[in-house]
């Protein structure tokens, strides 16, 4: 049965980003989770490091945070507390969405008993499952509304992939995509989007007759791009590549912030299972070209890139923003679309101006401590 769907603040956020652990030698992942995790339990900290899916990888949590100031402030603890356990070990830590240099074949479980349940089901899908995203969870004032919310938001998937879009390269080769990570959750059975329902008893009806069929337990076995968390209150944005800084991270998550606010109090979208007639081909686009990419509003039938729906959503939600404290995230936002320049475009820069992948490896280490990205 599902678990009864919890109270929490409206628009409240939390953020999650999952990170690479490569070596210093040729940045490859390597095997160090569980003694950073041993390490940084010497610090006090707000949110959680965690272990996740295989050794060459760990996630930050924030906690429940209010406005762009707590997320970035946290994630900042929690990346130099990461840093600093690295430098004892002698290892490196990074974001983006793939590591570059990693053989989906040489991965393996972290031990934990979901993990070695999924491998077993699985196989090979779960070893190449070693990819890094940032999750965002949104706050909602009751059950309704947060269904109501998953499918708003699902017509902006597109923004969300092509601000975070950090996965260029996949074992040493350039995908020629912008975030091919996501290319690795496609084939997941239970992958994709959400049934179109907008109340939590058509969706606990669903829920218990895909428990019955055997094939899920709990909704951590849906790989949807949206899907509620019951037990927070929250629902979940989970299509974001690992930004090569946090604080790109916190401001993706301020973005979602105040466009949740603008959709559920303004309600500007007239929602219909026929939005889902373009969605895999707009997700397509944003993977593919990022900012480039065209969108096709599903209602208006209106195409035009991505770049400029961001831009004019920027506009619609700046009233929210502003009661929000998410202008600063926002101009972030609003700077990476006007420049034009991603976290992909970088990668691809570095790769361009010194023709080594492992330069553009060890750059990636360097901009998660803070330095500045090539102009």
């Amino acid at each position: 049965m599902l678990q009864p769907f919890a109270s929490s603040d409206p628009f409240t956020m939390g953020v999650e980003l999952e990170v690479q652990i490569v070596n210093t030698h040729d940045y490859t992942l390597t095997k160090a989770a569980t003694e950073l995790l041993s390490k940084v339990s010497e610090r006090h900290f707000a949110g959680s490091i965690k272990p996740e899916t295989t050794e060459g990888m760990i996630e930050l949590s924030t906690g429940v945070c209010r406005d762009f100031d707590q997320v970035n402030n946290e994630l900042r603890v929690l990346r130099d507390t990461l840093v600093w356990a690295a430098d004892f070990l002698n290892v490196g830590v990074c974001g983006g969405g793939t590591n570059i240099f990693q053989n989906w074949y040489e991965q393996r479980s972290d031990g934990r008993e979901r993990s070695e349940y999924l491998m077993g089901l699985y196989g090979a899908l779960y070893q190449q499952f070693t990819i890094f995203g940032q999750h965002v969870h949104v706050g909602c004032p009751d059950a309704d509304s947060a269904l109501v919310l998953l499918h708003s938001l699902s017509r902006y998937i597109p923004h969300f992939i092509a601000l975070a879009a950090s996965s260029p390269y996949v074992q040493g080769t350039d995908t020629q995509f912008q975030c091919a990570r996501l290319n690795s959750i496609a084939p997941f059975p239970l992958s994709g989007r959400a049934p179109f329902v907008t109340r939590w008893s058509e969706f606990e009806a669903y829920f218990d007759r895909m428990t019955k069929t055997g094939l899920v337990n709990s909704l951590k076995d849906f790989y949807w791009d949206i899907r509620p968390s019951p037990g927070y209150g929250t629902i979940e944005i989970r299509v974001m590549d690992t930004p090569l800084c946090v604080e790109r991270a916190a401001a993706i998550a301020a973005y979602i912030q105040a466009l949740a606010c603008y959709l559920l109090v303004e309600k500007p979208l007239r929602l219909s299972e026929q939005d889902y007639e373009v969605y895999r081909t707009n997700r397509f686009m944003a993977c593919r070209f990022g900012l480039d990419g065209q969108y096709l509003n599903p209602e208006t039938g209106h195409r035009g890139p991505i770049r400029g729906e961001i831009l004019a959503t920027l506009e619609a939600i700046a009233g929210h923003a502003r009661n929000m404290g998410a202008e600063q995230g926002l101009e972030i936002i609003r700077r990476t679309v006007t420049d034009g320049f991603s976290d992909a475009m970088c990668l691809r820069r570095i790769y361009g101006r010194h023709d080594s992948l492992h330069e553009v490896a060890r750059q990636q280490c360097q901009i998660w401590r803070g330095a500045q990205m090539p102009e």
